[in-house]
C-alpha cells in the first residue's frame, strides 16, 4: 500500500473519529475504508443506553459501503484520540472478512499508526462459503 493512500486513510479515519457518539465509554472510535473501486467510506462508534445497541465504527463504515454497492475493500483504518493503538473486536473482524479477506489494517492513535493484515487478525473465520 502506497503512504499517500495509508496517510489518506489515517486523515480520513481521524475525521470521522469527531461525529462519534460515545457519552457512555468516552471511547471515540473513527475509521475509514477503501473500497477496490477507490472510494472511501467513513464510520464512527454509536453508543446507546442500551448497550447491545451500539455499534463499532468499523461495522458503520463496511454497512454504509455495501449499501452503496462496494462489497470488496482493500484497506480499513480504525482511529482513536488515545495513547494505545485501538484493535477491531471480533464481530468487526467477522463481518469484514466475509467480503475481502486480504484488507490491510490500519490502527492509528496519538503516539502512532500500525499495520497488520485482516487474515492474521482471524485466522478461520466462519465462512458458508
Amino acid at each position: 500500500m502506497r503512504k499517500s493512500t495509508k496517510n489518506k486513510l489515517v486523515k480520513k479515519a481521524f475525521e470521522a473519529l469527531r461525529y462519534s457518539y460515545s457519552p457512555y465509554s468516552k471511547y471515540a472510535v473513527g475509521c475509514a475504508l477503501l473500497s477496490s473501486d477507490g472510494r472511501v467510506f467513513t464510520g464512527c462508534n454509536i453508543e446507546n443506553s442500551s448497550y447491545s445497541l451500539t455499534i463499532c465504527a468499523e461495522r458503520v463504515a463496511l454497512f454504509k459501503a455495501i449499501s452503496e454497492g462496494a462489497t470488496q475493500f482493500v484497506a480499513i483504518c480504525v482511529a482513536t484520540n488515545t495513547e494505545n493503538p485501538p484493535s477491531m473486536c471480533g464481530a468487526c473482524r467477522q463481518a469484514l472478512i466475509e467480503f475481502s479477506r486480504n484488507v490491510v489494517v490500519i490502527y492509528a492513535s496519538k503516539i502512532g499508526v500500525k499495520t497488520s493484515n485482516l487474515q492474521r487478525l482471524l485466522p478461520e473465520p466462519f465462512l458458508l462459503q
